[in-house]
């Protein structure tokens, strides 16, 4: 394996509206970085449209994991992936053209064991501001409590430092992405790396969670958004994210 091997992993149910574009943003991104060293992983759960089709269409390796656990699927991905530089992207989100590159300067620079990317939403509205800062209310001190940070939206490391760290906890069915994050800063720091962000690139993800529930949707039913953010309740995070469509 070449240490500029890049495999992106996206895990997808149901995203035959989205996984176009979002493999089209990662082949963008792939021609100012390197084209023939980017590998595409669609990691279809329970689909019933069209998205496996959509995904082979536009070249994408496709692997199949049904569990509703988003650490698994993950998980799967990463495991099939042949690349040392692992990405990981939701499949309605879009990377921006330089994310590759500056996601390969940064883990070359040796400051860095992975972190992730700002985040921007396709469309903006008070009520989705005010939504982010009931999430933060929540997040924060859990953040705190942990040590932990998060850089979320599109993570990135080496395939050998997911591999020393235990990949994605499945026992987590949400808020794995902290979890995930925490522990490879952990691991980082006795190599004098933490765990950091993109400071040019980023990616522009769906308002569909907004479109579905309302834009304060979060604000409106915090009981919710606080189960959610144990990581382990199984009913909270159906109904957020495993079985919404």
């Amino acid at each position: 394996m070449n240490e500029n091997t890049f495999s992106v992993v996206i895990p997808a149910h149901n995203e035959e509206k989205y996984i176009g574009r979002c493999i089209a943003g990662i082949k963008r991104a792939a021609h100012y970085a390197y084209p023939a060293k980017v590998e595409i992983i669609v990691v279809i759960n329970r689909c019933t449209d069209r998205t496996e089709e959509i995904s082979k269409r536009f070249g994408a390796k496709v692997v199949v994991n049904n569990k509703k656990c988003i650490s698994a699927i993950r998980n799967t991905g990463i495991n099939a992936a042949s690349g040392n530089i692992i990405v990981t992207i939701d499949a309605d989100s879009i990377m921006s053209k330089y994310s590759l590159c500056e996601i390969r300067k940064c883990l070359q620079s040796g400051k860095y064991i992975g972190g992730g990317s700002p985040i921007r939403f396709d469309r903006m509205s008070i009520g989705i501001l005010c939504s982010a800062a009931a999430v933060a209310v929540n997040l924060v001190p859990i953040m705190i409590k942990n040590k932990a940070v998060l850089s979320g939206g599109m993570f990135w490391f080496y395939k050998k430092d997911f591999e020393a760290v235990g990949g994605f906890d499945e026992a987590l069915v949400s808020l794995e992405d902290m979890d995930y994050a925490a522990r490879l800063n952990s691991y980082g720091k006795s190599y004098g790396k933490k765990f950091g962000s993109l400071r040019h690139s980023y990616i522009i993800t769906s308002s569909r969670k907004f479109d579905e529930f309302g834009d304060l949707y979060l604000i409106k039913n915090m009981s919710i958004t606080k189960r959610i953010f144990t990581g382990k309740d199984r009913d909270a995070a159906d109904k957020f994210y495993y079985d919404v469509r």
